[in-house]
């Protein structure tokens, strides 16, 4: 699928089909969302003034209690390398696509996998949207095969076992995103034009809910 990390072959679609949208998440919000960088660093630094006020309460001299408690910064500067780098990582090695018939997402670092979720099987789908104005976008489908969700992290809804969830995480820019989704399953679930029956068919709604996170 790639030649190397972060490069993508051109995506190759079949005769008549549309490419709608094609992005990557952002390493940023992969960061903060993902990783959790917000929390790793309040965890360091309430170690750090936990140090300082036990060196306080013991009377040492405030020299030794700065350089006691300043050594969580090298745990914390090599957890926040790494969890940054992964963040980095994930982003360049993802890629979703929307078409007018599918949803595609491509991931792996390691190991590139392909999911194809056919607009036909897509029940619904929703918007999570941050300041930032990225946002996370699971959609819930109807598949025979039960997807995994350690398969799938972390382009998976969280919390969500039982019912898996494929989601495209941290997409830059993503109430236009939506609209586009948005108006390919609109698309996908109308009927073909063709001679008027006893009855027609009445096509499910696709609607795309949108929900504004009160902090990235």
């Amino acid at each position: 699928m790639r030649a190397s990390i972060g490069k993508f072959e051109p995506l190759i679609l079949p005769q008549g089909e549309r490419l709608l949208w094609q992005g990557q998440p952002t390493a940023r919000a992969l960061a903060l969302r993902v990783f959790h960088l917000r929390l790793v660093a309040a965890y360091f630094a309430v170690l750090f003034v936990g140090r300082v006020a036990s060196g306080m309460l013991d009377h040492q001299p405030m020299e030794d209690v700065l350089a006691s408690a300043a050594r969580v910064f090298i745990p914390a500067a090599i957890a926040m390398i790494i969890l940054g780098g992964l963040a980095v990582l994930y982003s360049r090695t993802t890629r979703y696509s929307v078409t007018d018939r599918r949803v595609l997402l491509q991931f792996g670092a390691v190991l590139p996998m392909t999911l194809n979720v056919p607009l036909a099987q897509v029940v619904s789908a929703d918007l999570k949207l941050y300041p930032d104005q990225s946002g996370d976008m699971p959609l819930s489908v109807i598949t025979e095969k039960r997807l995994s969700v350690l398969l799938l992290w972390p382009h998976v809804r969280p919390w969500r076992l039982n019912q898996v969830e494929p989601m495209l995480r941290s997409v830059p820019e993503a109430r236009k995103v939506a609209d586009v989704l948005a108006q390919a399953l609109v698309a996908a679930s109308s009927p073909a034009p063709g001679p008027v029956a006893a009855s027609t068919p009445v096509p499910r709604r696709a609607t795309i809910a949108s929900a504004v996170a009160s902090a990235a």
